[in-house]
């Protein structure tokens, strides 16, 4: 886990500076275990099962980074099998920026977060876009009221899983009502008695 995405990652300037600092012996250790490509287990297709939200990097004709965040239903990026990870393009801004990259440079990398558990997976590969109206079904989230224009099918090529320093915990809407549902239980049940004690004393 983890060796070919930094074999791939890792560029010359990047180890001269990790020699400086003292790390290169640790990080060459891990390269030369790497393969064709660090394969997903259960665990990371279960993390990105869990994700209603990522952001993907892709290159421009140009040689621009270009940063597009995703969102969905919980689940709508899913791993349909092996390393082959996809998601259903939604209609939007009409921009087509990922779509015309892609075309021209297929190799996007991903970026995961888990917030709440201050968690967060890196995944880089090789994706394409799809018309094709059964994969774009198949990508597609049951009762999600979005249009989908296309899809995008990734084979990934590398992960790594990121130490959890600095990242802040956020939670979403219904993390937080799941977490205060309990005391608003409470409350409701001490409003009740209360009434109940004052209708006793009139």
């Amino acid at each position: 886990m983890a060796q070919t995405y930094l074999h791939t990652m890792f560029g010359p300037r990047a180890r001269a500076l990790q020699e400086a600092d003292g790390s290169r012996a640790s990080y060459a250790r891990m390269e030369a275990q790497a393969g064709p490509l660090d394969v997903l287990t259960d665990r990371e297709a279960q993390f990105i099962a869990a994700r209603d939200s990522f952001y993907m990097a892709s290159v421009t004709e140009n040689g621009w980074p270009y940063v597009q965040h995703r969102g969905g239903p919980t689940g709508f990026l899913r791993r349909i099998e092996g390393n082959r990870i996809g998601f259903a393009d939604y209609r939007g801004n009409r921009q087509y920026l990922s779509t015309a990259n892609l075309a021209a440079d297929d190799r996007v990398s991903l970026f995961l977060m888990d917030y709440p558990n201050q968690r967060r997976l890196k995944l880089i590969g090789h994706a394409r876009s799809s018309e094709d109206p059964a994969i774009m079904a198949a990508l597609m989230h049951s009762g999600y009221a979005a249009e989908p224009e296309r899809a995008f099918v990734i084979d990934v090529l590398g992960f790594d899983w990121n130490c959890p320093q600095h990242i802040t915990p956020r939670f979403t809407e219904a993390q937080i009502s799941r977490s205060t549902q309990p005391l608003i239980d409470e409350l409701a049940r001490l409003r009740s008695r209360v009434a109940e004690l004052e209708g006793m004393q009139q």
